[in-house]
């Protein structure tokens, strides 16, 4: 291992001399304390290392070992149910060795239990042929979670010997393999640089929803599975109650979620919040299906770069197993500010308002590591990932170079907007300036698995709502009086879908989450109501009794009907026609 000898420390940056023969991102331990840091920059013999942990009291001349290996994270059964901070060190498991809740520095725990035994059960036999990919056999990780044990990328061979039906530890042999004589033993953890992506075979288009029972979401700003978003907001627009709603309801296998440098109260509500929650498929709890990665912003500036890293390389293992894995990262503004600290430090040439000029190149290097995939292996089996970060500009401003060049890679935009919040209507996700580029993508999709009809409610429903907007500006101008009574209709049937449907509480029971079903069913009423007094006010009925209607009571407590009830819609859609009807003068054309 190359030793070389500290000459400055600036914060989280260290520069040594003597390290001929140290690489680019090469882990090193740094000074008496053995902190873990990564070399970032070479000039010469000379090291420009980010130390990952806090650097007080660390000199010139004290020492720096390189390891000669890259960031790497440890992946293997007992991932899941874990929580990490931003290098992938166990907090849970530092806390109960500490007996503290802070972390001491140069402490050095293993990411996975080397002593814990998991029930192995081989899927391969001896003198098989088996390729990078394919799966050795599987262990029961969670209730919900089973761990398929992986030819790591790279390997191949005839299986020479496979472990018999029984407990082993992460580091005992399950395989060895004869590669052209040479004999290759696998255990059942691997190691990973993570600022590699990991290989596939082939990238796949999106072609179905990740569905997430947040209706403005699913109906109107479809996110694909496999696919990226983008969550800008100012302070207190909801962007983490979005980002805690998506990994409670998203429709995926695996769920990581990672607090990149938000305040450490709200990260700490994760972690009590999550442990608690039920997944709501198969009433177990949330976190058996879930990794967190922690990295609060009173935690090293550094270790926060590399966390977001950390989590998408545990991301990409598990979409390698066929598995749907969905990603929060929250937030990403704090990861670039960290960024922009260590480019300060290394004196770059700064870009826009500081950040280093390759921040748009590094938030697509990680965005890009999302999508749909043919693993590797045989059987050619199917995986995802879907990315959702979440962006904070100073002042809601999202003419910010964080979310500018976020937005140049991501394919949805949930713009939250501070006006709603302020208002209580939440989700905050403005309807106008939000978008989705996957719609156009999913059209078959709707049309195959619901109908045309759903496609038209859902563009016919978009319409009216800007066209409410075009009518508010009347308005304002010249008074409600000034609009016609099919004007005023309009207004009636955009506010129900405003308050009737967008506008859904991620605290209540029943309405925090809502089936694709139930939604269908929910816009469908709304139209539908349009539609008809639409024809009544062609009819003759007064624009006052439409407006006194009973069953527009019913529409309002549409949300919270409950999943296993729906067919109380055709109740209330029984009660409209018969409203509607009644309304129509006798003789009414």
């Amino acid at each position: 291992m190359k030793e070389g000898r500290i000459i400055r420390v600036s914060g989280p940056l260290v520069v040594a001399d003597n390290m001929l023969g140290a690489k680019m991102y090469d882990v090193v331990y740094v000074g008496k304390y053995g902190l873990v840091g990564e070399i970032i920059e070479l000039k010469g013999d000379q090291a420009y290392i980010q130390v990952y942990e806090e650097t007080s009291g660390v000199g010139p001349g004290e020492p720096v070992v390189s390891t000669g290996m890259p960031l790497s994270v440890e992946l293997g059964p007992g991932l899941i149910e874990s929580i990490f901070d931003g290098i992938q060190r166990p907090l849970n498991l530092i806390e109960e060795i500490t007996k503290s809740s802070f972390i001491a520095r140069g402490l050095k725990i293993n990411a996975l239990d080397r002593s814990k035994r998991w029930s192995f059960t081989p899927r391969v036999k001896e003198g098989e042929f088996v390729e990078e990919g394919d799966i050795l056999g599987v262990v029961r990780e969670t209730v919900l979670v089973e761990h398929r044990i992986m030819v790591p990328p790279g390997k191949r061979g005839k299986v020479k010997k496979i472990a018999k039906d029984g407990d082993y530890t992460i580091e005992d042999v399950i395989a060895v393999l004869d590669n052209d004589g040479e004999e290759v033993e696998l255990t059942m953890m691997q190691k990973w640089p993570v600022r590699q992506r990991r290989p596939y075979k082939k990238q796949l288009p999106p072609e179905e929803p990740l569905t997430t029972g947040q209706r403005v979401i699913d109906t109107f700003f479809t996110l694909a599975r496999g696919g990226t978003a983008c969550v800008p907001g100012p302070f207190g627009s909801g962007k983490t109650v979005i980002q805690h709603q998506l990994a409670k309801w998203a429709s995926a296998d695996i769920v990581v979620y990672i607090g990149c440098g938000e305040r450490g109260n709200e990260m700490t509500d994760v972690l009590i919040e999550f442990p608690e929650l039920t997944d709501p498929k198969s009433g177990e709890p949330l976190m058996k299906r879930t990794i967190l990665v922690a990295n609060t912003s009173n935690m090293p500036v550094a270790a926060r770069e590399a966390s977001i890293y950390t989590g998408i390389t545990m991301a990409e293992y598990y979409r390698d197993m066929g598995y749907d894995v969905a990603l929060m990262a929250d937030s990403t503004s704090r990861w670039a500010e960290a960024l922009r600290e260590i480019s300060g430090r290394l004196e770059e040439m700064p870009g826009e308002e500081g950040y280093p000029a390759y921040l748009g190149t590094r938030l697509a290097s990680f965005y890009e590591r999302a999508g749909k995939v043919v693993c590797l292996g045989k059987d050619n089996r199917i995986g995802s990932i879907s990315v959702i970060g979440a962006v904070s500009p100073p002042g809601g401003d999202l003419s910010e170079p964080v979310t500018q060049n976020t937005l140049r890679v991501v394919k949805v935009f949930w713009g939250l907007d501070a006006e709603l919040a302020y208002q209580r209507h939440f989700p905050a996700i403005n309807w106008l300036n939000s978008y989705s580029l996957y719609m156009d993508e999913l059209e078959e999709y709707w049309r195959r698995e619901v109908g045309d009809e759903w496609v038209e409610i859902r563009k016919e429903a978009m319409k009216l709502l800007e066209e409410e907007a075009e009518l508010k500006e009347i308005v304002r101008l010249v008074g409600i009086d000034a609009l016609s009574r099919e004007d005023r209709l309009k207004l009636l049937a955009a506010k129900s879908i405003r308050e009737d449907f967008l506008h859904q509480s991620a605290f209540h029971e029943i309405d925090t989450y809502t089936s694709f079903a139930k939604q269908y069913r929910m816009l469908k009423v709304i139209m539908e109501f349009y539609r008809l007094a639409q024809d009544a006010l062609k009819r003759g009925a007064s624009l006052r009794d439409i407006e006194r209607m009973e069953v527009l009571e019913d529409m309002a407590r549409m949300k919270y009907i409950r999943e296993d009830n729906l067919e109380r819609f055709n109740e209330i859609e029984e009660k409209l026609r018969k409203e509607i009807y009644a309304l129509i003068p006798a003789g009414g054309e």
